[in-house]
């Protein structure tokens, strides 16, 4: 399908997502860092996110529009199978039109174009994150958040009323090979390196003060431009407050994105989701999944095989995408790796803040049309030791290896 949504995933129905083809990654809860399973899941409903406020004071403070089941259904033609987006385990997703003053539904190919997420009727557990989507999305707003336009309360029905994004997910665009998703170019990588950056800046910021906690491809929607924006906000925490460092939290996530620390300990900070973001940049820069077992042996945990080759200025060719070409100059992609390094960080403190990533991100974006140089594709050190990378944060960026 050329259009997708991004898609919850329950531990009740481990059937892979419209959006997320390949199923590659996999929800999980744990305790004390121990994953309860490998498969698309998620924790019981015993273990999801507490709400810091009743349900009547998040519904009635949300900023967008209650709609009514049949406004839904009319607007979707009925929920027909020809207007889905995608399906997971959380529920599907059909294409529906309303008009864009009244919000009342309209004819197909009139009004506003939306995404209405239909909530399967499983219990607790959803009605949670679906809660957690009002309470966030319904009362943040930022450019590159995906807009709540409003939801649905009735009986034992519960939706969700986005903006549709006609480019889909990022991951669709970096991991499906159809004539829909043509390889992404560097520019546009980096375009949407930086706007998913903004989106989390913004979360982390005094303003919203905002966990993410569950950053990565899939849940990072485009619009018809490729402006990136941040979508399904079902695990998303309330940052400290006081004096306290962290949240304390069972360990829910998606593999291969989580920090080490909040594995370890289950404590949650805003440089949990700046890991995060390293993974992605990597799958961005790299063209490969975080997690995949169709790799070779030694190639299928993403960062683990990616750090020693990211370390090396001599060797950073070894990772990127050969689908870009000759796109970019050496001193971005180098920039762009030891960024990604950065975030990766095994020490939480030596990450940098999301600010000083969208610093970064924004020296990287070529405002130009051409004037891009080819990789050689073994640089000599000489043109290497002149291209450092300045990101002002605490401790000194990881040594070299030693050459193999």
């Amino acid at each position: 399908m050329g259009n997708c949504w991004g898609a919850k995933i329950s531990s009740d129905s481990p059937s892979r997502s419209a959006f997320s083809p390949s199923g590659a990654t996999s929800k999980f809860a744990s305790r004390n860092g121990v994953a309860l399973s490998s498969s698309s899941s998620h924790a019981s409903s015993a273990s999801m996110l507490p709400t810091p406020r009743s349900e009547d004071e998040i519904l009635e403070s949300a900023n967008v529009k209650a709609f009514t089941f049949n406004e839904l259904r009319t607007a979707t033609r009925n929920f027909r199978p020809d207007s889905v987006l995608g399906e997971g385990g959380f529920g599907s997703v059909f294409k529906g039109w309303i008009d864009e003053k009244t919000l009342a539904p309209t004819r197909p190919g009139t009004g506003m174009v939306i995404a209405v997420k239909r909530l399967n009727q499983e219990g607790y557990q959803g009605h949670k994150e679906w809660l957690a989507e009002v309470n966030y999305l319904g009362t943040l707003s930022d450019p590159y958040l995906v807009k709540l336009v409003g939801y649905c309360l009735e009986d034992e029905q519960r939706l969700l009323v986005y903006e549709f994004m006609p480019r889909g997910s990022l991951e669709n665009h970096l991991f499906r090979r159809s004539s829909h998703f043509q390889p992404l170019s560097w520019n546009l990588r980096m375009k949407i390196a930086l706007g998913a950056a903004k989106g989390l800046a913004f979360l982390h910021s005094d303003k919203a003060k905002v966990i993410y906690r569950d950053f990565k491809t899939s849940n990072i929607l485009l619009d018809a431009n490729f402006n990136a924006k941040l979508s399904d906000f079902g695990l998303a925490k309330d940052g400290p407050t006081g004096d306290k460092s962290h949240v304390s939290t069972r360990v829910m996530g998606t593999h291969g994105y989580a920090a080490p620390e909040y594995l370890a300990t289950g404590h949650l900070t805003t440089k949990s989701d700046v890991y995060s973001f390293g993974v992605v940049l990597l799958e961005m820069l790299s063209g490969r999944r975080a997690l995949d077992k169709n790799r070779p042996n030694g190639e299928h945990n993403l960062v683990e095989w990616a750090r020693p080759y990211l370390r090396s200025k001599r060797r950073i060719f070894r990772i990127l995408d050969p689908r870009l070409g000759g796109q970019y100059s050496l001193a971005r992609a180098q920039k762009a790796a030891a960024l990604a390094l950065q975030c990766l960080s095994v020490e939480s403190r030596q990450r940098p803040s999301m600010d000083e990533v969208v610093t970064a991100l924004e020296q990287l974006q070529d405002t130009k049309e051409g004037g891009h140089h080819h990789l050689q594709k073994r640089p000599s050190s000489r043109s290497l030791d002149s291209n450092g990378v300045k990101v002002a944060m605490k401790g000194k960026p990881a040594p070299s290896p030693k050459p193999v």
